[in-house]
């Protein structure tokens, strides 16, 4: 049964319009149809009576049998110990080798190592990062430093390392007397994985009011974007908390904006902490040299050429046996494989825009996602973009090399603590496909590296005057905002050519994982990952038609359901307070225009599989926008299915591409303003889910709006209430 669209556009539960649903072959309940394929396994029965019988005839001779036995145990035991002494003390591999998706910076010493006795200050640099950016600042602002400062040592602290537990912060930061953060904000003005654990903590002491860190004396720089309403949240919460709690700042709060410079704000802010560490880390008999100007080296990897190897690399072996990977050590640095299952286009043909929903299978994984979690998914650069890196690099594709941090007898080369640990050996291209960003516009420190490399000396003073100060305004127009990706600078600049330890260390960052709100329930497919995903295609300013890296993987994924041999990612799952009431009578409000549907599918689904097993459900409303019921209105069966069921009261959508006047979600809800007044009135969650820089702000004026119009409130008090929402966790957002 097919609905017609009222003029209302809205959707209304009909308990006497409750549809059948069909039950898949992995008996999980759905309220659509999906092909899967079914896999069936066979037992084999085994005995072994001649076994059986063997056993009991060495019985016989069993005294004999146990002497012989004790004495091979104890040669082997004395070979095991013999090795292990062997093997202390000889370096440990770097992890990095057997995984090879790992992408985090080559861990520091030991925090609590003892220092004291070479007579040096210590000075933790504290870094809470998500893609990189804060821990690489931190390590060269340490590596700077140490140069800079001969009576201290700077120590690079990973925020989720510095402490076990939760208790021991306390106890640790009352040792420090003097710390430098590097704090980046992500998403709704939520701290790094990283740092999580350490925001949480410090926000609980706040509420202590006691002033316990009279000590500390710290800085504090925040990596954000000033396009997100909540720019720079974590960096200004911790520099106002150690504020507070009696710390003394040494340096004002430094707020980093990726939306323009945010290395030009790294080197103004650093600028500003020189002057004030030299008065706590300097004499003025200190040594002349400490004044010299400091010029960071231009890094690189040791790199080795290698013969092809025959059969499989390294790089696939490290994946055979991935998915033996006990679940809790999958994370960003240990990813799992998963194979694509499904994959289908939700928009129809008459759309000129695409949008991919894929499915990952993770049976067998040991991999675990919650209603509401983020999927971390490692894609692949497109064949045409990697050829194109080849070309310009003039490097054969087949070439096949290993890189590493330390010289050949083991020492750590100059700089090798900045660097990302090595990738397994692989060819050029399996490096360029995998490992590096090849779109993203190059940082200064990446142009400085090219220009070292430049045959033409007009190219090099060119790339040096792209990275210095005097360049700013000209590096913020020409490569900010044309969006010109490494690849059109290299070609812009042919007689650069870094050698291969040089382009991996110091001109292409990591390819970074992209992250997807799972639009899937547990509940109803334990095995599979759900994602949606519009396709990015689009002309930068240059007129390059610029491909999202992620997007166009998925859109072009051979499933497993088409060809056995599927395509497959290193994916993980990121942890998300975005999630349904414990109650399940509590009243939902959801808002999610395009893919920012993508969760409420999964509360959804969710919704469904609990009234299936008997639970009364709050009322519910699902307020989703789309250009044109014929060409992206995703989903449209399912949803109309979960009114029918009852899994969702209502849907109400808002077309922005039909008619003469535009609707969007936000003027939806002025429409329902007493609808959502009485349903907060009941205690309702109110959930967002899509673009922060527009439609979430606008979302937020109009929940501002409503509780003016409908509450006779003033516009103080209505802020005041929707932050008491915030606050109380009844007002979540998910926002990129």
């Amino acid at each position: 049964m097919k609905l017609s669209l009222p003029k209302s556009n809205t959707y209304k539960y009909q308990p006497n319009l409750t549809p059948k649903f069909t039950t898949n072959n992995h008996n999980t309940r759905t309220p659509y149809l999906v092909k899967k394929n079914q896999v069936s396994q066979q037992s084999i029965p085994f005995t072994d009576t001649h076994k059986k019988q063997s056993m009991l005839d060495l019985n016989k001779d069993s005294p004999f049998i146990m002497l012989i036995t004790t004495l091979i145990a104890g040669l082997i035991g004395c070979l095991i110990l013999l090795a292990w002494r062997r093997s202390k003390s000889k370096p440990a591999k770097d992890a990095a080798t057997t995984m090879p998706w790992i992408d985090k910076l080559v861990p520091e010493e030991d925090p609590d190592e003892d220092d004291d006795h070479d007579g040096k200050q210590k000075v933790a640099v504290f870094f809470g990062s998500q893609s990189g950016t804060a821990e690489g600042f931190a390590k060269a602002f340490a590596e700077e430093a140490n140069a800079r400062y001969e009576k201290a040592t700077f120590r690079v602290v990973d925020l989720e390392e510095y402490a076990a537990e939760d208790d021991e912060y306390e106890e640790k930061f009352k040792k420090d007397t003097l710390a430098i953060f590097f704090l980046a904000t992500y998403g709704d003005g939520e701290p790094t994985d990283n740092a999580a654990r350490f925001y949480k903590w410090i926000t609980e002491k706040k509420e202590s009011g006691r002033q316990w860190l009279q000590k500390l004396q710290y800085g504090v720089f925040g990596l954000g974007n000033m396009q997100y309403e909540h720019f720079n949240k974590v960096a200004k919460v911790v520099d106002e908390i150690l504020a507070d709690q009696g710390a003394k700042r040494i340096a004002p709060l430094g707020l980093g904006d990726d939306d323009k410079s945010i290395e030009d704000d790294f080197t103004a802010w650093r600028e500003l902490v020189w002057p004030e560490l030299d008065k706590l880390l300097r004499n003025e008999d200190d040594n002349a040299v400490s004044n010299m100007p400091y010029t960071a080296a231009i890094l690189g990897y040791r790199v080795i050429l290698h013969d092809q190897p025959t059969g499989e690399s390294l790089q696939d072996k490290s994946w055979i046996n991935a998915n033996s990977i006990h679940a809790a050590a999958i994370d960003a640095q240990h990813p799992c494989r998963a194979n694509v299952a499904v994959r289908r286009e939700l928009h129809t043909p008459a759309s000129d825009r695409s949008c991919t929903h894929l499915e990952f299978d993770i049976s067998g994984t040991g991999l675990k996602y919650e209603t509401g979690d983020h999927v971390g998914v490692y894609c692949e650069n497109l064949k045409e973009t990697v050829e194109a890196a080849e070309k310009l690099m003039g490097l054969s594709p087949d070439t096949y090399f290993s890189i590493h941090t330390d010289t050949e007898d083991g020492q750590l080369i100059n700089g090798g603590s900045l660097l990302a640990p090595p990738f397994p050996p692989c060819t050029v291209r399996t490096a360029l496909t995998r490992y590096a960003d090849l779109l993203n516009f190059p940082k200064k420190s990446a142009l400085l590296a090219l220009a070292a490399h430049a045959s033409e000396p007009s190219e090099a003073d060119r790339l040096r005057y792209l990275a210095s100060p005097a360049g700013k305004d000209e590096y913020a127009q020409w490569m900010v905002a044309g969006q010109r990706s490494l690849l059109e600078v290299m070609a812009e600049f042919p007689s650069a050519k870094p050698p291969l330890g040089v382009f991996f260390a110091s001109v292409a960052p990591r390819l970074q994982p992209r992250y997807y709100s799972i639009s899937s329930s547990p509940k109803v497919a334990p095995t599979r990952i759900h994602v949606s995903c519009a396709l990015v295609y689009e002309k930068t300013p240059t007129g390059r038609i610029h491909k999202g890296v992620s997007s166009t993987w998925m859109k072009t994924a051979a499933p497993l359901e088409e060809n056995l041999d599927c395509s497959w990612a290193p994916i993980f799952v990121r942890q998300s307070n975005f999630r349904l009431p414990t109650d399940t009578s509590v009243p939902i409000i959801m808002i999610g225009p395009g893919t920012g549907l993508a969760p409420f599918r999964g509360f959804l689904q969710e919704r469904y599989a609990l009234k299936e097993d008997g639970a009364e459900l709050g009322p519910s409303i699902l307020f989703f926008g789309c250009r044109n019921r014929n060409m992206d209105f995703i989903y449209e069966d399912e949803l109309k299915n979960f009114v029918k069921s009852g899994a969702l009261s209502e849907l109400v959508v808002a077309f922005s591409r039909e008619g003469l006047t535009k609707e969007y979600v936000q003027q939806k809800m002025m429409e329902r303003a007493s609808d959502i007044w009485n349903l907060l009135s009941q205690g309702a969650y109110i959930y967002v889910c899509g673009d922060a820089k527009g439609m979430a702000r606008d979302v937020h004026r109009t929940l501002h709006a409503i509780a003016q119009e409908q509450g006779s409130l003033n516009s103080s008090q209505a802020e005041s209430m929707v932050k008491n929402l915030q606050m109380t966790g009844r007002y979540l957002r998910d926002v990129w």
